[in-house]
């Protein structure tokens, strides 16, 4: 009897696997569990259902053409093969195609994008750049061929002759086409002159649509320093590049309405706008000739002379009197009661008393007054004031 390794024991299991033609393209259905998206871009999750697990891989050639992001908890159908791990001694899962089970991989991928970017601000109406009112020159990025360029310049033409049109000709769909489109709308920022761009295509399956629903050609919308309509597909079809861009057509056609106003509507409403401003300054100018006829009619102004000298005269006449009795017996009043004033200080006065025969007795240098002849004695020099002048003494006795 042979005795095997282990390592020999995995290889012939592993030969047994590889052998089976079942086993060389196998689709399995399972649940996600231990998702798990490495730096080097491989997939490792576990596929399961209510029995049993299986180890999945899926190396990043494959991954990075998934266009949606599994999840744990998300129901997959997976083709791929199985071969055995041969260090873990297991079998594996290789994925190479997985489809989300009932809705499809592509809408999963926009609607995961979609709520990324809103989580991120992306779509917040405070981002949005106006669009302005007279674009000089606009930037198509789209499609050379196809009715879709062909309808925006017509139409562009049409309405506003003579305005400049730059167009960046891209892939629309097609694996190179997300690329092309972020370019094209990075190297009209880089231009520079471009006052507004339109990115977008015809309508077209969601597949055909894609490029418009991928991250890098929404981040070059939201990054544009130029404002962006986005115009992809029909009325109903709905992208990325919708929630980003600065406006959203429903057409392509509509966008190059959108774009540019109607010369033809503009200059008729320049018009209209003249004729009303006319009317305007029409009426003031009538208005206010009517009140400046109300203003020559009347009195004043026809004898403004009667009416300064003749009317206003008289009352100025009276006024100037009665201010003139005023002075006067204002005056006449001061002069009474400062004569009163006079005569009551005339009495208090000193001097009347000394005009009487009376006088003053002081001490030579007059700053102390003398009541009573104990306060000098013989010898003392004195002086006393009289009516008209002073008498300079000298005690010679006194009498208490």
């Amino acid at each position: 009897m042979r005795v095997l390794n282990v390592q020999e024991l995995t290889k012939h299991i592993s030969s047994l696997i590889v052998s089976d033609y079942l086993l060389a393209n196998v689709w399995v259905k399972g649940e996600i569990s231990n998702f798990k998206a490495a730096s080097s871009g491989h997939l490792y999750f576990t596929l399961k259902d209510k029995y049993s697990c299986v180890k999945t891989v899926m190396f990043r050639s494959r991954s990075i053409k998934i266009p949606f992001q599994p999840e744990n908890g998300m129901t997959v159908t997976v083709r791929g093969y199985v071969s055995v791990y041969e260090r873990d001694g297991v079998y594996q899962l290789y994925a190479e195609e997985i489809e989300p089970e009932g809705t499809g991989a592509l809408f999963i991928a926009f609607e995961q994008l979609k709520y990324k970017l809103q989580q991120e601000g992306l779509f917040d109406s405070k981002y949005k750049k106006a669009l302005p009112l007279l674009p000089h020159r606009i930037g198509l990025v789209t499609s050379p061929t196809g009715a879709a360029v062909r309808d925006m310049v017509e139409i562009i033409r049409r309405r506003w002759p003579g305005l400049e049109i730059i167009l960046v000709p891209v892939l629309v769909q097609g694996e190179g086409a997300p690329l092309a489109v972020s370019r094209g709308i990075q190297l009209l920022n880089q231009l520079g002159g471009i006052d507004l761009i339109i990115a977008g295509r015809g309508g077209g399956s969601l597949e055909d649509l894609w490029a418009f629903n991928t991250e890098v050609v929404a981040r070059s919308i939201f990054l544009s320093k130029i404002p962006v309509i986005s115009a992809v597909g029909h009325e109903t079809d709905f992208t990325i590049a919708d929630f980003v861009a600065d406006a959203r057509a429903a057409t392509p056609s509509a966008a190059a309405e959108m774009a540019v106003p109607d010369r033809k509507e503009l200059e008729r409403y320049l018009r209209s706008i003249q004729a009303t401003l006319v009317r305007a300054v029409e009426e003031k100018i009538s208005t206010g000739r009517r009140r400046l006829n109300l203003c020559l009619a009347n009195r004043f102004f026809s004898r403004p002379v009667d009416n300064i000298c003749c009317t206003r005269q008289q009352p100025v006449d009276f006024l100037y009197y009665r201010l003139s009795q005023e002075v006067h017996g204002a005056v006449e009043r001061a002069g009474n009661r400062l004569a009163a004033l006079v005569a009551q200080l005339n009495t208090l006065s000193p001097l009347a008393t000394l005009a009487r025969g009376y006088s003053i007795c002081s001490t030579p240098d007059g700053r102390h007054v003398i009541r009573s002849a104990g306060e000098v004695g013989p010898g003392d020099q004195v002086s006393v004031r009289l009516h008209q002048g002073s008498l300079q003494c000298v005690v010679e006795a006194k009498e208490l």
